[in-house]
């Protein structure tokens, strides 16, 4: 005889009082709650370089930037995510009565691991389209120079470019930064990448 397990799904109340107790962080999508893979040093590495050129640029400019621990909460899909970085333009709009969620990035980064590339080209991307804010994607592979960039155009279609090559320049059509993918991958060793996630 077979035994059925049973898919236990939660309320989004129940999630965000789970992640409070939780040591490790999750996702939570439409009543499942997911864990978040661990990261390597190279994707921490990308993430925190493009953290860094991003607030330095940005400085005494009306943006918040973002990285990894700050949630999204994304409506229309019941999901709530952590990207890797977001890039607010004004104020944030939080959920709830606490500072730990938003729901209005203009531009979101990620940096891609094998386990997760084709999750945040697929279903996540079309999660954060329904945010009315949102208007650049960046998704950046962390095994070589290689960067993926949507733009929404005026007419609500997205404009893809492809980045390839260290002396290639990733120039951001929703805020005025630019940096070169050298810069981005700075310390990142490809030759660790191999037995990485």
């Amino acid at each position: 005889m077979q035994l059925e397990t049973q898919k236990r799904y939660y309320t989004p109340e129940e999630y965000l009082e789970l992640e409070e107790k939780a040591q490790f962080r999750s996702e939570y999508c439409n009543g499942e709650i997911i864990p978040m893979t661990g990261g390597t040093t190279n994707h921490n590495k990308i993430t925190g370089n493009l953290y860094a050129y991003l607030k330095f640029a940005l400085k005494g400019r009306n943006y918040d930037i973002y990285i990894s621990d700050v949630r999204l909460w994304i409506p229309r899909y019941r999901q709530y995510t952590y990207p890797d970085v977001m890039v607010i333009q004004g104020q944030p709009v939080y959920t709830g009565t606490n500072t730990t969620t938003v729901m209005n990035p203009l531009l979101i980064a990620e940096v891609l691991s094998k386990s997760t590339k084709n999750y945040d080209q697929g279903d996540k991307f079309l999660y954060y389209r329904s945010i009315p804010e949102f208007q650049e994607y960046i998704l950046i592979n962390q095994y070589h120079h290689h960067v993926m960039q949507y733009v929404k155009t005026a007419a609500g279609q997205w404009l893809f470019t492809e980045l390839e090559g260290e002396s290639a320049t990733l120039e951001m059509q929703t805020i005025d930064f630019q940096i070169q993918l050298s810069d981005l991958y700075e310390q990142v060793n490809f030759a660790d990448s191999d037995e990485e996630n």
